[in-house]
């Protein structure tokens, strides 16, 4: 039985997603953000005559909770160090479906997470969170130290970023169809891994499902009255000295 079962279901949630206004909104998303084709071959600009024709039954596989995404393309991209960062890229229609889900869960998390925190959301971006290290430093808080989450993405616990989902949406079909696209798979060319952890960059819910579990330790650092700014996976901590580091910085 999934976890998912025992939750009340609240159809208020689920309706607002699966609203033609909010699908109408998706669409358009999903087009002007463009990008590669997953596994299926399925191009951006075939998405919504493909919907013309089968949106009531997309719909009714949610609401059933048998819609099942198709496992995300692997693409490595080059970094600047000469490593490379691993995109998991989800074919359109699941695209879709997860801007559909982002777009009604957004406005529960935003006044959830925090001010420092610029990364992936609406209104904000690098520069905001530059300013505000910048503002702290001029406040006389010039000792920096970087937080290196090392492959974050890569190592997300599913149980625990569901559980922390579970306690702000009651939609059942919602949480469920949320763990059915962690767990669907990576085809790496053409062989099928399983995603038994994290949650792979390249889709459009990977970036609020990423600021929902970093939001834990936001929510930590807060408590310990520390000076911080984070974008994504990358935060830094600003202290007023050297003698600053064992106290304030004993995070375990």
């Amino acid at each position: 039985m999934e976890i998912t079962e025992i939750m009340k279901t609240d159809n208020t949630l689920l309706d607002k997603m699966l609203s033609e206004e909010n699908l109408g909104l998706a669409l358009a998303q999903v087009r002007r953000n463009r990008g590669a084709c997953g596994i299926d071959g399925m191009e951006v600009s075939d998405l919504k005559d493909y919907l013309d024709e089968n949106l009531d039954e997309i719909k009714e596989s949610i609401r059933k909770r048998t819609y099942k995404p198709q496992p995300v393309k692997r693409v490595e991209i080059p970094k600047p160090d000469g490593g490379v960062r691993k995109l998991g890229v989800p074919t359109v229609l699941d695209r879709f479906v997860q801007q559909a889900i982002a777009q009604v869960l957004i406005p529960i998390y935003e006044p959830k997470f925090s001010d420092n925190s610029f990364g992936f959301r609406p209104n904000r971006c690098c520069e905001m969170a530059i300013i505000k290290a910048l503002e702290y430093m001029n406040d006389g808080f010039q000792w920096v130290v970087d937080i290196d989450l090392e492959k974050f993405f890569d190592t997300v616990n599913h149980d625990k970023l569901i559980s922390l989902v579970m306690k702000d949406v009651k939609s059942g079909e919602i949480v469920s169809l949320i763990r059915k696209f962690l767990v669907s798979g990576i085809m790496v060319d053409k062989e099928y891994k399983e995603s038994i952890i994290g949650t792979p960059q390249g889709g459009n819910l990977s970036p609020l499902l990423s600021n929902i579990i970093l939001n834990e330790l936001d929510k930590e650092l807060e408590a310990r009255g520390l000076r911080f700014t984070r974008y994504a996976d990358d935060c830094i901590i600003l202290v007023g000295s050297s003698k600053a580091y064992p106290i304030e910085l004993w995070l375990t």
